[in-house]
């Protein structure tokens, strides 16, 4: 499709402060104007997009698509898929033990795949280490020419201290960002849950708050040492919410992420053993979740993502301290970033940006806006259209979700990547 014209659609850019009601125009896969029609444009496409919103197509920084090596749980086709009719339009690939991400050869296949399923964009996170082993950093000059934006260990450790000191500088050399989940692991042990009085009641062994903030001050100075630019992911606590705060006082290179699921489920959510609760980092207090809230609304917290871990069912029906961790959430993504509308915590243009053009800029990509000469990536949503996540209707090949039953008002009717419809349910 070489041309299109969305009619009367109220267009929300939080990057260009926008949100207002107009027409746009896409050709050859890119936004060539607004609100006026260019002369001589002819569109191959029309749609009246009367009550509906134009976004910026979501970026997702963390999505762990299991293939190659883990297909029982998820393949590249179906969570790409998904991503698409979940109104994501880029998702970043992280790399795990199963599938490092740590040598040319693995990109190009999981490049070749996503590219097979005519859906959502890939953006791939390189491994820190060899097979995420911990013991030899990964060759990141191949990884950065074979199309990687970052690097990271993930929720895997590094055998010293030395060698993530170390490695900072190759990220740097490479003009890569680092990545870093803070995870102390010589404090985790065997920890499933957080320490409180919940994890004691149940009698499961538990993963304090130190776990995190060690790992996250540790870095923190390495950071004001080097001022090697790092991105903090996947938040869990009030103590690194106010550790960033801090670090972002001072003027340090830094940035962070929490998921989506940390700012509406705590500790509470496992006291009958549910282990689509099974997390890492776990789910916290109270306190904590409110904390990651203000820290999201104060700006503190720049991105919001799925954190996206399909599961086959054996993987949650064990015990809840042998069951895996993680969340199939990409279809959740959105709902609940808008449900922080609702609630009052985000305004409108907040929680967009959260999702859009802040993770862009995270991996320094173009994306997440709608200005004129941009790429077409967007979506058409319904604020209007109800909808409940249920197992019947969850499209990931992972059923693990604890947000079955839970409604949500809004649903992505259009999905467009470059100026292609690679969803559309209008």
């Amino acid at each position: 499709m070489r041309t299109m014209h969305i009619k009367s659609a109220r267009l929300i850019d939080p990057a260009n402060q926008q949100d207002r009601m107009t027409d746009i125009f896409i050709q050859q896969g890119k936004i060539i104007a607004l609100e006026q029609m260019p002369d001589g444009f002819h569109a191959d496409k029309t749609i009246d997009a009367n009550a509906l919103w134009l976004l910026p197509g979501v970026v997702d920084l963390s999505v762990y698509l299991r293939e190659p090596g883990q297909e029982n749980k998820a393949s590249i086709a179906s969570e790409m898929q998904v991503a698409a009719k979940s109104g994501i339009t880029t998702v970043c690939a992280m790399p795990e033990p199963f599938s490092p991400i740590d040598s040319r050869a693995r990109i190009n296949l999981i490049k070749e795949k996503a590219l097979a399923s005519g859906a959502t964009q890939i953006e791939l996170i390189g491994a820190l280490s060899n097979g995420l082993k911990g013991e030899q950093l990964s060759n990141m000059g191949s990884l950065k020419q074979a199309g990687c934006v970052a690097v990271t260990q993930g929720l895997a450790p590094f055998n010293s201290l030395d060698l993530l000191r170390k490695s900072m500088d190759y990220v740097a050399t490479h003009d890569l960002k680092l990545f870093y989940q803070p995870i102390e692991h010589n404090l985790l042990g065997d920890g499933c849950a957080h320490q409180g009085a919940i994890a004691t009641r149940l009698g499961l062994p538990s993963i304090s708050s130190s776990v995190e903030t060690v790992a996250m001050a540790q870095m923190l100075v390495l950071v004001e040492e080097t001022h090697i630019p790092v991105h903090f992911c996947r938040l869990s606590c009030a103590k690194s919410v106010e550790l960033l705060e801090e670090a972002k006082q001072k003027g340090l290179p830094v940035s962070a992420d929490v998921a989506a699921h940390q700012l509406f489920l705590t500790e509470m959510d496992i006291s009958d053993f549910n282990t689509l609760c099974n997390t890492l980092p776990p789910l916290r207090s109270i306190r904590d979740k409110e904390a990651l809230r203000q820290g999201v609304a104060s700006g503190v917290i720049d991105v919001i993502c799925s954190d996206h871990q399909p599961h086959d069912i054996d993987a949650k029906l064990a015990p809840f301290q042998q069951s895996s961790v993680g969340i199939s959430a990409l279809e959740t993504l959105l709902p609940l970033t808008l449900r922080l509308v609702e609630e009052g915590i985000l305004s409108l243009q907040q929680a967009i940006a959260c999702i859009t053009h802040k993770p862009a800029e995270v991996i320094n990509k173009h994306k997440g806006s709608l200005s004129i000469g941009q790429a077409a990536d967007f979506i058409l949503f319904d604020p209007e259209k109800y909808t409940t996540i249920n197992l019947e209707t969850f499209q990931s090949k992972g059923k693990n979700s604890p947000f079955f039953g839970w409604g949500f008002n809004g649903s992505v009717m259009a999905t467009i990547i470059a100026g292609e419809m690679v969803h559309y349910s209008l």
